[in-house]
């Protein structure tokens, strides 16, 4: 966040002795001086919205600059919204979640941090082609925005473009233009005692090498099989294809913020409404019954999706625990060969 903000102060700054009131930013249809207190206002709005851990709707507060206040001054609140916005995010813990729209009506700090740091890129970005003067910020923040609020979005070996084209300020060879966007910030799932957290493309990568994925894990975690899903999910963003609803979950235990394992999809359902479904669990939380509650809550998530009739699952024959679990959580096994068994859980009615 300070660096975006630096970067942004930085030119504007160089360029405030300019006209901004009459110089329309971009393809908005804001001013440049409207769309410079509209960063501010953003990153003011973002803090508050975590600080005060609102949950069902947005801070009902504003900011004004004073009257007379000329180009300089707004910089300057921008670099203090920003100052503010940055600390807020650095002493807010990694479970709250806060009111926002887009498009599960929450974030976590991570989240409001990939938003704040779009908007002052973004924005940066059309005050500077309105003002006719040079703008790239580092490639860097441009990845960890698109990695964490665009999972939607096939990445490319130009970070800055494809942030622009995402949004609609670009073009990028090979793809249509965009004209309706929305940023995307990870589903989670609450049970009686778990949180499932949706695992964004950032932390999927980090996951499926020797990282935790920005979560505290119980001794023994993360385990193999939660590597090898997070590579699944990370190689799907790579490929364009990653739905991160239907991605991967990491199991929080509400109690203490330590993670126990994962479960999640293997991709988006079939034509027949079909989607399969993994699971894995720290050895030291078993036996406890989290991963049949964390099956019941995220397979009865998927069923009320539109068109999804049923939940597969497949175990191989000796593992005796998942056979239990998945019977537990109301699955039947409807076939089997010399290696596994599979089970499935159906629509009610059908």
């Amino acid at each position: 966040m300070e660096q975006a903000v630096g970067e942004c102060v930085g030119l504007l700054g160089a360029v405030a002795e300019r006209e901004w009131e009459g110089v329309r930013a971009g393809r908005l249809e804001w001013s440049c001086r409207a769309t410079a207190v509209h960063i501010a206002e953003d990153l003011i709005a973002y803090a508050g919205q975590l600080a005060g851990r609102e949950q069902e709707g947005y801070t009902p507060f504003e900011i004004a600059l004073e009257e007379g206040t000329d180009n300089a001054g707004a910089v300057q609140v921008i670099r203090t919204t920003g100052a503010l916005f940055a600390a807020v995010i650095r002493t807010t813990p990694r479970e709250v979640r806060a009111f926002h729209p887009y498009p599960f009506r929450s974030a976590n700090r991570e989240g409001f941090a990939a938003m704040g740091v779009a908007e002052v890129l973004l924005h940066t970005h059309d005050i500077a082609q309105g003002l006719g003067v040079a703008y790239a910020p580092d490639p860097e923040l441009c990845d960890f925005v698109l990695t964490r609020i665009f999972p939607h979005v096939q990445p490319s070996p130009t970070p800055w473009l494809t942030l622009l084209w995402a949004t609609g300020r670009g073009d990028l060879p090979g793809r249509d233009p965009v004209t309706q966007w929305r940023w995307s910030n990870n589903l989670v799932i609450p049970t009686d005692r778990l949180t499932l957290e949706g695992v964004t493309p950032a932390a999927a990568n980090d996951l499926a090498t020797v990282g935790d994925g920005g979560f505290e894990w119980v001794e023994g975690g993360p385990m193999e099989g939660t590597r090898v899903g997070a590579g699944l999910v990370f190689k799907q963003y790579e490929d364009g294809v990653h739905r991160p609803e239907w991605g991967t979950y990491v199991l929080v235990r509400r109690e203490d913020g330590r993670a126990l394992g994962a479960m999640g999809f293997h991709s988006v359902p079939d034509e027949a409404g079909r989607v399969e479904i993994g699971y894995d669990l720290v050895e030291a939380a078993r036996g406890h019954g989290y991963a049949t509650e964390a099956l019941r809550a995220l397979s009865a998530w998927a069923l009320s999706r539109e068109g999804v009739k049923t939940v597969v699952a497949n175990v191989e024959r000796d593992n005796t625990p998942s056979h239990n679990v998945l019977v537990r959580a109301g699955f039947e096994a409807v076939a089997e060969d010399v290696e596994q068994i599979t089970y499935e859980l159906r629509e009610p009615g059908a």
